[in-house]
């Protein structure tokens, strides 16, 4: 008697067809704006159009005098402005130092600085500069008015850069929204209005474009914000939402990083987990600002 085999059980249906990948994550209305453009760059290239643009708000009773160090744009994505302000300012390192921005990233994250890529802690983003820079970074805390302000200007006629929180407006400038916005940039250049005659022309050089207009002639022109003569003061700043350059008073800078306060409870409530610091976005951010000393080696703290 033969034995036969049960016949075999049919073969599994083929799996079904993949669907279509889900689509990118929608861009931002300042990535919109920025997508296909170029950063203009040079010292002072922009900065003079940005003052040909407002020429008629400054006093023509005073001599202006510019000093900026350019540096580079990049648009953020996500919550990434003081990661991005950081980046920003390493290409001031001296001697130039390769930074990208993936390894600054991830040494944030590994710090446990940041969850999604925000710095509410002014301290610690001092800390990741000395770590990823390889430079001295010197925490301002009191405001940034006073010997704070005078710090800030003299560190930047310097050519070094200074990383800023602020509450951000619309139009990425300054504003006062208890902490709402906050938002990081770094500043690379200052404007200052100063007494008439206050420089000889062997200290500033006329700029070729704008008559009014004087450029710091390197080393020979020290830094006068320790005289009387400042009337006015701006700052050239850079921020994660765009290309350009922007010119702020920094007094409105310093109102607006003085009422940081508290995180937007939209964000709070968003289902993320944020790295904020012990007293709140306050203590982290309200009146403070870190000097980037760029020029000085510093192994990294502990």
């Amino acid at each position: 008697m033969s034995l036969e085999c049960p016949p075999a059980p049919p073969p599994p249906p083929p799996p079904p067809p993949l669907g279509p990948p889900p689509p990118p994550a929608p861009r931002r209305l300042y990535q919109t704006v920025a997508h296909g453009r170029t950063a203009v760059e040079g010292n002072y290239t922009e900065a003079r159009v940005l003052l040909q643009q407002r020429e008629s708000s400054f006093r023509k009773d005073l001599q202006w005098i510019l000093v900026n160090e350019y540096v580079p744009s990049l648009i953020q994505d996500g919550p990434q402005c003081g990661l991005v302000a950081l980046w920003m300012s390493a290409h001031l390192r001296q001697p130039p130092l390769s930074v990208d921005m993936e390894s600054v990233v991830q040494t944030a994250l590994n710090r446990g600085y940041t969850a999604q890529g925000e710095m509410f802690s002014a301290d610690n983003m001092a800390r990741l500069a000395e770590e990823v820079c390889g430079c001295e970074a010197e925490r301002l805390s009191g405001g940034l008015t006073g010997h704070n302000a005078a710090a800030i200007i003299t560190h930047l006629w310097g050519g070094q850069p200074v990383l800023i929180p602020y509450d951000e407006d619309f139009n990425h400038e300054p504003s006062q929204r208890s902490g709402h916005k906050a938002h990081w940039a770094v500043a690379s250049g200052v404007l200052l209005g100063l007494e008439q005659g206050s420089l000889t022309q062997e200290q500033a050089l006329p700029d070729p474009i704008l008559p009014w207009l004087s450029l710091a002639s390197d080393a020979r022109c020290s830094c006068p914000v320790g005289s009387s003569v400042v009337r006015e003061v701006y700052i050239l700043a850079k921020q994660g939402k765009s290309l350009r350059y922007q010119l702020w008073a920094l007094e409105g800078v310093a109102l607006s990083n003085q009422q940081l306060r508290a995180m937007d409870p939209r964000r709070a409530n968003d289902g993320n987990r944020y790295v904020v610091p012990q007293g709140g976005v306050e203590a982290g951010l309200a009146g403070q600002a870190v000097l980037l000393h760029t020029k000085t080696q510093k192994e990294t703290r502990v």
